[in-house]
């Protein structure tokens, strides 16, 4: 009964918000609580399952919309002809000097020559790579930089970006978690921190791949334009007898849409999720979180399992960049911020239920809610306090001036309320 009373609650409020403002800005708001959600039920995974500490979301989340980008734009034709196979060429160079590395450490006996030689392999391979890769580079970024500039994606339907977008996160945390997952917990905290840090610096810098802080627009929609609908005599007869304004319709129609697509996606998530934490690999993952030399004893490989967790939940973040950046039609590498992507995805965790599915969704629904609503709620509530207070008053200018920082205090008001009265979430782990 909780758990249902507390999911209505939020509903209630998606409700009200259509009523006294628009339909528009609640769906809006419950748009993007679904792709919210998804992010929670993923960062749920690697920490409410196996207790991994990442705090590089952002990261894996950008590199979804990534994917999105590189599925579903048209390709650069002239962009590929100056420099695309080149770029190929540079990025096997890359991967055959990692592989070459790889491949030399194990065939030789540790020590200093051993040491020597991976330097030099990988110094080498550095500069062959850069000495191939730069004029590719500098030769695509000047084919019409001020619309294209980069190779483009495949042309494909923007639908199989979200998947893709999963697996190129998954294989981003693959890597690293190879390499970091042997750390201790703050040790990985601060390595998927500084991970997540250099893949948002390498979308914002490498035009050629995603225009940087120029922007990839116009991405194709799995859903009907507006100004489709507009021109369509049958819908706008249909919303003139409904009594809607045929703009306001469309606009409503294609978010409604979208909410159909994101609310599959993300019970099919949650159906799957709820399936692994019942069975007995989500057993044995609560396992390893609560006792990892107990859980070794008894033969579980915790560093595996720990990867393994650690891939799946980075694979649901991907999804859910790509999903956002299909709703808004555009990949803005400089709006990717640890503040929205990680550490907000962090409170949704904590405040719905660290280690409950159901928990992690109420969080993603209640916290993007709060998180957009509270600085025109604070903008209402500092005009009513100051409302007796003469218009030129410094202190009424400053307290309106500073109703945009509501929303931070709200959410660290609403993070020790929670952890002061109800420490394991509104909806507890069972």
């Amino acid at each position: 009964m909780r758990t249902v009373f507390l999911f209505a609650l939020v509903g209630l409020l998606f409700v009200v918000t259509g009523f006294t403002s628009s339909w528009n800005v609640a769906l809006g708001i419950f748009n993007m609580g679904l792709i919210s959600a998804i992010m929670a039920l993923g960062v749920n995974m690697q920490w409410g399952y196996a207790g991994l500490f990442n705090v590089g979301v952002v990261g894996f989340v950008a590199l979804g919309g990534l994917a999105a980008v590189l599925v579903g734009m048209p390709p650069t034709p002239d962009a590929w002809s100056a420099g695309g196979p080149r770029i190929l060429l540079a990025l096997l160079a890359g991967a055959g000097a990692v592989v070459a590395t790889i491949a030399l450490r194990r065939a030789m006996r540790p020590g200093w020559s051993r040491a020597l030689a991976t330097v030099a392999v990988l110094v080498v391979g550095f500069f062959l790579f850069r000495a191939i890769l730069d004029p590719a580079v500098e030769a695509i970024e000047a084919v019409n930089p001020s619309s294209t500039g980069y190779l483009g994606g495949l042309g494909l339907p923007v639908l199989l970006g979200w998947p893709a977008g999963a697996l190129l996160a998954a294989g981003a945390a693959w890597a690293i978690g190879k390499t970091a997952l042997g750390l201790r917990s703050d040790y990985l905290a601060i390595a998927t921190l500084g991970i997540a840090e250099i893949i948002i610096a390498v979308l914002k810098n490498e035009d050629w791949l995603s225009r940087g802080v120029k922007n990839v627009i116009g991405l194709p929609r799995p859903v009907p334009y507006e100004v489709d609908l507009q021109s369509s005599e049958s819908f706008v007869a249909r919303a003139r007898d409904w009594g809607i304004d045929p703009v306001t319709a469309s606009s409503i129609t294609v978010k409604l849409a979208y909410a159909g697509l994101f609310a599959l996606v993300l019970l099919a998530l949650l159906w799957l999720a709820q399936m692994a934490l019942n069975s007995p690999w989500g057993r044995m993952m609560r396992a390893i979180r609560d006792n990892e030399t107990a859980a070794a004893a008894m033969g579980k490989d915790v560093t595996a399992r720990h990867l393994q967790i650690f891939v799946l939940g980075s694979a649901i973040c991907g999804i859910a960049g790509a999903m956002m950046v299909t709703l808004d039609g555009q990949l803005t590498p400089g709006s990717y911020q640890p503040l929205r992507f990680t550490f907000l995805v962090w409170v949704m965790v904590i405040v719905g239920g660290s280690g409950n599915n159901l928990g992690a969704v109420l969080g993603g629904f209640l916290i993007w809610f709060l998180w957009v609503q509270v600085e025109p709620i604070g903008l209402w509530v500092m005009e009513l306090v100051t409302s007796g207070m003469d218009g030129g008053n410094p202190l009424r200018q400053h307290l309106i001036e500073s109703a945009a920082h509501m929303r931070l205090l709200t959410m660290g008001v609403i993070l020790l309320v929670v952890l002061r009265f109800s420490p394991r979430g509104l909806l507890p782990e069972r």
